[in-house]
């Protein structure tokens, strides 16, 4: 597995760790904590040139998409007439 590999694969450990702790309904200061290290890996990331910008918000994405579900859902246009 090359560097970049498992540096991404390391972010997508601490995001799932930072998503299931939210569910979980852990500590402000707990939760803070954690974001903040995954905020400095992202930092890292993007200032060493690893990753770039959309890379990462796609895998953030992709991430909390499978812990939470999608972000929006499908809405048919009946829904919409109906509200």
């Amino acid at each position: 597995m090359s560097a970049k590999a498992e540096m991404l694969e390391t972010l997508r450990t601490m995001l799932r760790d930072v998503f299931r702790l939210r569910n979980d309904g852990v500590t402000y200061a707990r939760l803070a904590r954690a974001h903040g290290y995954v905020d400095g890996y992202m930092r890292a990331l993007l200032e060493s040139n690893v990753c770039e910008k959309g890379e990462l918000l796609a895998l953030v994405a992709e991430e909390r998409a499978r812990v939470d579900g999608p972000a929006t859902a499908e809405v048919s246009s009946a829904a919409i007439a109906a509200a």
